[in-house]
C-alpha cells in the first residue's frame, strides 16, 4: 500500500514541502510526494494507483478545487483523504473538522458537485460561485500576493471595497424558471456549503450533502454603502438574515444571475475577471 501525497507548494503561505513532513506522524505505509502543479495527466497518473492505495491531497479550498476539475473525467480508483495546510479552509468549518489534525476522508464530498458555467466554459465547485464585491476581493487579493508574501486580509479588502471601490450593480437571478429583480446588488453567491470567504456564512441553512441537492443563492442588495457595511459583520455568524430588506436567500437546482456591467467572479477562490452572467447547476445525489 502507498499513500500518494499531493501537494500545492504554494499552500499554507508557501510552506507545504516543511509541512507535509508530519504527515510520517500518521502513515507507517510509503509516503510517495508529488507537487500537484506538475501532475499534467490524471488518466496516466491513475493507471499506476490500485485501490488500496489511497491520496492524500494537501492543501486548502483552492487545492481541492483544482484536483475535482483536474479529475472530473477520471475514475479515481483508490480513497482520497484530505490534509488541511491552506490558508482558505472553508470547506473544512463546513464539514466540521477545524482543528482536526489527521487526514480524513473526503471522496464522498467530491462526488455529484454542482457545476457552473462562466464564460462559455464549465467549472465544477466544491464550496461557492462568488459573484460582485466577493469576487472583488479575490481579485485584489490576488494582485496583493503577487506583490507581497504576506497573508492577505480579506475581510479588510472587503470594508475597502464596500466604503470607497466597489460599485453595486442591477441584477436578474432566474431560479428554477422562476425570475427575480434586484436592484444595488452587492453580493449574490451561489453555495454548495454553508461557508466562504475565510468563514463568512451567507447560507446558513445549506446543506452540502443533501438528498436533492439543492443550491442557495443568496442576494445581499438594496441599500447604499454605510448601511451595507454595519450589517455585514453580521454574516461570519449567519446574524444577516434578520436583515430582511437586504437579503433574500433562494434554493433550487439551475441558478442563473445577471449582472447589468461586468464583475469579477470567484469559484472556490479562483478568480475570473470582466464577468456579467454565471449559470450553476445543481446534482441530485446518487444513491448507492
Amino acid at each position: 500500500m502507498k499513500y500518494y501525497v499531493l501537494y500545492n507548494p504554494l499552500a499554507g503561505d508557501g510552506k507545504a514541502e516543511e509541512k507535509i513532513t508530519k504527515l510520517s506522524d500518521f502513515f507507517d505505509a510509503e509516503l510517495v510526494n508529488m507537487d500537484v502543479t506538475k501532475i499534467s495527466d490524471y488518466k496516466d497518473f491513475f493507471a499506476g494507483v490500485s485501490a488500496e492505495d489511497a491520496i492524500i491531497l494537501c492543501g486548502g479550498d483552492g487545492t481541492i478545487n483544482r484536483f475535482v476539475n483536474d479529475t472530473a473525467e477520471v475514475k479515481i480508483p483508490c480513497d482520497v483523504l484530505y490534509y488541511a495546510i491552506g490558508t482558505g479552509n472553508d470547506f473544512l468549518r463546513d464539514v466540521e473538522k477545524v482543528g482536526v489534525k489527521e487526514p480524513f476522508s473526503i471522496k464522498k464530498y467530491l462526488q455529484n458537485l454542482p457545476v457552473v458555467t462562466v464564460k462559455g466554459k464549465d467549472y465544477y465547485f466544491l464550496n461557492n460561485v462568488g459573484f460582485g464585491i466577493d469576487g472583488y476581493c479575490c481579485e485584489v487579493g490576488d494582485e496583493m500576493k503577487k506583490a507581497s508574501p504576506k497573508p492577505v486580509d480579506y475581510t479588510s479588502i472587503a470594508i475597502k471595497g464596500l466604503l470607497f471601490h466597489y460599485k453595486p450593480t442591477n441584477a436578474t437571478l432566474v431560479v428554477d424558471g422562476k425570475e427575480y429583480k434586484y436592484n444595488k446588488v452587492w453580493l449574490a453567491p451561489t453555495m454548495k456549503g454553508r461557508f466562504y470567504g475565510g468563514g463568512m456564512m451567507p447560507t446558513p441553512e445549506q446543506d452540502r450533502m443533501s438528498e436533492d441537492g439543492k443550491l442557495s443563492v443568496m442576494f445581499y442588495y438594496g441599500k447604499g454603502k454605510i448601511r451595507s457595511l454595519i450589517a455585514f459583520p453580521s454574516m461570519f455568524k449567519g446574524e444577516h438574515l434578520k436583515y430582511k430588506n437586504m437579503i433574500k436567500i433562494h434554493s433550487g437546482h439551475d441558478i442563473t444571475v445577471k449582472f447589468d456591467r461586468p464583475a469579477p467572479l470567484q469559484i472556490d477562490g479562483e478568480t475570473i475577471v470582466g464577468v456579467t452572467e454565471y449559470h450553476a447547476v445543481a446534482k441530485t445525489k446518487v444513491k448507492a
